[in-house]
C-alpha cells in the first residue's frame, strides 16, 4: 500500500508513469507556459496551413511531372514524407535502443 503523503508530490507519484513533473515558479512563468495561448498558437499555425493550401489555386505551378499540377499536391507529399520521418525514426530506434541499466552495468 502506497502512503498518501507519498503521493502527494507529484514526483514521488507512482501513478505518474515514473516521470518527474517540475512546476515552473510564478514568478518564472512566460505568456508560452498558460495553455490558452499554447491553443492560440495551435489555431494560427492552422490557419496558416489552410491558408497556404488555399493560395495554392493561384500559384502558377511548373514541376516537369503531371502530378505536381494537382491542387494541394505538395501539402500532402509533405504530410506524408513527414509520417515516413516518424515511422523510420521508431524503426530506427527499435535498432539503436540499448537496454535500461546499459550505463549502470
Amino acid at each position: 500500500m502506497v502512503d498518501k503523503s507519498e503521493t502527494d508530490n507529484p514526483n514521488n507519484n507512482p501513478h505518474n508513469g515514473g516521470h518527474q513533473h517540475f512546476e515552473t515558479p510564478p514568478h518564472e512563468r512566460t505568456w508560452i507556459d498558460n495553455p490558452k495561448n499554447v491553443d492560440k498558437i495551435v489555431y494560427a499555425l492552422y490557419a496558416v496551413c489552410a491558408l497556404l493550401v488555399v493560395i495554392d489555386f493561384w500559384v502558377p505551378k511548373h514541376g516537369p511531372f503531371a502530378i505536381e499540377h494537382w491542387f494541394g499536391f505538395y501539402a500532402f507529399y509533405g504530410f506524408i514524407a513527414c509520417v515516413g520521418l516518424v515511422i523510420a525514426a521508431k524503426g530506427l530506434r527499435v535498432i539503436l535502443m540499448k537496454p535500461e541499466n546499459y550505463y549502470d552495468e
